[in-house]
């Protein structure tokens, strides 16, 4: 289960480049709340708090309070999407999404592929193809991420949706027989890098001499 942290924010009365500029020079970020059929809101936020949210076991899917300072007004959210500096990976933007405690809502959560494939350790060589699985929970239940054991898996065995078992209160969303992983041959492997590697083009054909005209004969 999710657990809650609380936060403080601070109503943003500035919008635009100037009054970003503003807040990032007080150490503050701007920030957005919106969802549930209600206006958005603008407030501002310290970056080393969402930051190290983000860096926890729960990440992006953290269940957060926040908090409108000199207020006792809190809302749940979670982190739906943040803009970093495409030069130095600052945190610049977040929006925040607001969402009921007894509602459920849809999230992405990775996948955390545990144990080693009796394929790999034969030689094989382990292909991770989905790394995350949305799901549909109660905020509450939005779990850090899902543990799949791939110990049993051979080479040539793949690992499927439908074949993880996953908590009762999680449904997924997806194909249920998309392929979370598999296990292939080296040999597999060569073979198919091989195939994609572009073969040295043939020499282009000589085109035969033409044949020479017959001489014309001279007229007595």
């Amino acid at each position: 289960m999710t657990t809650t942290e609380t936060l403080q924010v601070a109503l943003r009365e500035g919008t635009g480049k100037s009054a970003s500029k503003g807040l990032r020079k007080a150490g503050m970020i701007p920030a957005v709340i919106y969802g549930l059929n209600e206006p958005p809101v603008g407030v501002a936020i310290s970056p080393k708090v969402v930051a190290r949210i983000i860096a926890s076991d729960t990440g992006m899917n953290s269940l957060i309070h926040l908090q409108r300072e000199g207020t006792e007004i809190k809302r749940h959210v979670i982190i739906k999407d943040l803009q970093r500096d495409p030069v130095t990976r600052r945190l610049i933007h977040i929006d925040f999404m607001r969402v009921d405690p007894d509602h459920k809502v849809k999230v992405k959560v990775r996948i955390v592929l545990k144990g080693t494939p009796i394929g790999v350790k034969e030689g094989g060589l382990l292909d991770f193809t989905h790394r995350e699985l949305e799901v549909e929970c109660l905020p509450s239940f939005i779990p850090a991420h899902i543990d799949v054991n791939i110990d049993h898996l051979k080479i040539g065995e793949a690992l499927r949706l439908d074949q993880i078992t996953l908590d009762s209160h999680l449904t997924v969303h997806g194909d249920a027989h998309n392929v979370i992983c598999c296990v292939v041959g080296k040999k597999a492997e060569e073979e198919v890098a091989a195939e994609g590697a572009a073969a040295p083009a043939a020499a282009p054909a000589k085109a035969a001499p033409a044949a020479k005209a017959p001489a014309a004969k001279a007229k007595k």
